[in-house]
């Protein structure tokens, strides 16, 4: 991937289409400007995923994932894809027949995409393998109408990716990382949106939403006042070239961590003035080691598992403390029943902390990102924390 010049500014990225169109009451853009406000929706939610599917999938697995539903083809197609500020191109259609039978029922329930049932669809004959922290795929690249509800007309010769064959992925992706000139060589989805006038600004906004729920919101080219409180308060973009992995993402600086127990009493961890990225395709949140070995110690974890988590008791979600991020004048208040995370084993619940040691690679993941609304803007990131919902038991 090519490195971005510290003098560039970031790209404007924009996202997905989602399952209903909610209107734009919420949404706040410049007047006589085109603004769309899709939902967002978790994995867990059984009303727009088949019950059947996501009772299968939490048999085994309690992590929430995000995704929106593209309409593809004509006529539309409806497939859901995992929403990815950390990648940055868009492919559908895992192979299902090769995951368990929890994953494979999740798999079939987001839908795929048929090309030869589409009049609009191109084949490109050229294609790539992606990676990611856990998966991969090998792709053909096609060309395609892509609608968005509420909007006049669809986006047309879209180029994405249709897989051949997939590994450890439970839904396609849609990368809305940096596209053309800097990740990819073609227009990718987000650029798309603003070459084809689906947005005149180049900006999206995302709340993921909590785990209680449900549902999220991302809005292309404005921002939806009733997802978060306060004022958003303005991030630079630390370029890829003075980034820790030399990659356009969207990194930016955070000041420093800290915990406050419920005693109200708060500690801040040392050495957590550090560059870190925003990725809604990451479950966990990752840090450097000793800074998550500190916060795992003041979580009653001595040291993490072989697999890398800490163990903590599970009494510990129920209970107001938070684990805090501090960005410019903002600190974003992440309350303990966000940050840990429920995993099952036949009848045995535990549970870990949603977050994992890495010296190599430091990002804020969903564990973060349930507690933040973000504006990705042109030159800079914008931040704050969200509304509180009434049936969930925190301290801001």
């Amino acid at each position: 991937m090519p490195s971005m010049a510290s003098t560039l500014r970031l790209q404007p990225l924009l996202a997905a289409i989602g399952y209903l169109f909610l209107g734009t009451a919420d949404a706040q853009c410049s007047a006589g400007e085109p603004c769309h406000h899709m939902p967002i929706i978790h994995s867990t939610n059984e009303k727009i995923l088949s019950k059947r599917a996501v009772e299968v999938q939490l048999t085994n697995r309690t992590d929430i994932a995000y995704y929106t539903a593209l309409n593809i083809g004509t006529p539309a197609q409806q497939v859901y894809v995992q929403l990815d500020t950390g990648s940055f191109e868009l492919w559908v259609n895992p192979t299902c027949s090769t995951l368990s039978a929890s994953d494979k029922a999740f798999c079939d329930a987001t839908g795929s995409y048929n090309k030869s049932l589409s009049s609009t669809a191109t084949s490109l004959k050229s294609g790539k393998k992606l990676a990611y922290g856990l998966g991969e795929t090998n792709i053909t690249y096609v060309e395609d109408s892509i609608a968005l509800p509420g909007a006049s007309e669809a986006m047309t010769q879209v180029q994405f990716g249709v897989s051949d064959s997939s590994s450890d992925e439970f839904a396609g992706i849609l990368g809305i990382g940096y596209g053309k000139g800097y990740t990819t060589t073609y227009p990718n989805f987000v650029d798309q949106l603003a070459l084809q006038n689906q947005t005149s600004v180049k900006a999206f906004s995302v709340g993921l939403g909590s785990k209680t729920e449900q549902e999220g919101a991302i809005v292309f080219g404005g921002v939806d006042t009733s997802k978060f409180a306060g004022k958003l308060e303005t991030l630079d973009i630390v370029p890829a070239a003075d980034s820790p992995d030399g990659v356009p993402r969207y990194w930016v600086s955070m000041n420093n961590m800290s915990l406050t127990p419920p005693s109200g009493v708060t500690k801040t961890y040392a050495n957590t003035s550090i560059d870190v990225f925003f990725d809604t395709g990451a479950t966990l949140t990752l840090l450097p080691a000793a800074v998550a070995n500190a916060i795992g110690e003041d979580f009653g974890a001595a040291e993490a598992d072989a697999s890398g988590y800490y163990n903590v008791d599970c009494s510990l979600a129920s209970i107001d403390g938070t684990v805090n991020f501090e960005f410019g004048g903002l600190t974003v208040k992440v309350p303990y029943n966000e940050f840990i995370r429920t995993t099952r084993s036949g009848s045995t619940t535990t549970c870990v902390l949603g977050i994992t040691a890495s010296d190599s690679f430091t990002l804020l993941g969903d564990t973060f990102l349930r507690s933040a609304y973000g504006e990705f803007l042109s030159s800079s990131f914008r931040l704050t924390l969200v509304l509180v919902p009434s049936n969930t038991k925190t301290v801001h």
